[in-house]
């Protein structure tokens, strides 16, 4: 039974996400601050992250950067703040997804087999090594390297890298982004821009500028050699 770990300080809330996602075959375990949601997913990690943004002392952002440190379970912000300026702030602190309150359950869960999905999938063996300039990701092994040095990437940066470098110097759009990478057939198209800035500041020596990962305007995305 996939684990669940939902960091919610609203008892409600967080009592009524249990017993729907339990329905919905997930084993969930509710806590009400981000410390002890750190605690326990460092003594029992679970499959999946679900954080809210407004916790009590230390905030959902910062919960979700040091979730980060030397891991790389997906994680979901459910929140009320729907802002474009929270939402792209969740995501660039780490954050894979980001479900605005009050939520369907029926969604998140959808959602959240997907994130299974996509961890499940294993990487094509087929071609060890793709090269593009001095950035070479090698799909089997999960690696990203820059002349030579390792990169460190989540599994949904990972995901949508090998998905660019699979179609190179072909143009994606958001939504196939989207569908391919997040397993979603609709969505939030600012999560793929996020993660796109994400990859271009740990790959380009100029994130502004950059020469592999490349916005083709009113298109879509292509990494080039």
């Amino acid at each position: 039974m996939p684990a669940v770990l939902l960091i919610e300080d609203d008892d409600r809330i967080r009592l009524s996400l249990v017993l729907a996602l339990e329905d919905e075959g997930y084993a969930v375990q509710g806590v009400a601050t981000a410390e002890e949601g750190l605690l326990r997913q460092r003594r029992d990690p679970a499959d999946t992250v679900l954080v809210d943004l407004m916790l009590p002392q230390m905030d959902g952002f910062e919960c979700i950067r040091q979730l980060r440190h030397g891991d790389d379970v997906p994680i979901v912000v459910v929140s009320a703040r729907d802002d474009t300026h929270d939402i792209v702030a969740a995501l660039e602190a780490g954050a894979d997804d980001y479900v605005v309150k009050p939520v369907a359950v029926k969604e998140l869960a959808a959602r959240l087999r997907a994130l299974r999905r996509r961890a499940r999938a294993a990487p094509s063996d087929a071609v060890p090594s793709l090269t593009f300039g001095d950035l070479e990701i090698r799909p089997a092994a999960g690696e990203v390297s820059v002349r030579g040095n390792p990169v460190g990437v989540t599994r949904t940066e990972f995901r949508l890298l090998c998905e660019l470098a699979e179609h190179a110097g072909r143009v994606l759009s958001r939504q196939q982004l989207l569908q391919r990478v997040w397993d979603y057939q609709t969505g939030d198209e600012r999560i793929v821009d996020v993660h796109v800035g994400r990859l271009r500041n740990k790959i380009e020596d100029d994130s502004g500028s950059p020469r592999h990962l490349v916005t083709v305007r009113g298109l879509g995305y292509k990494l080039q050699r």
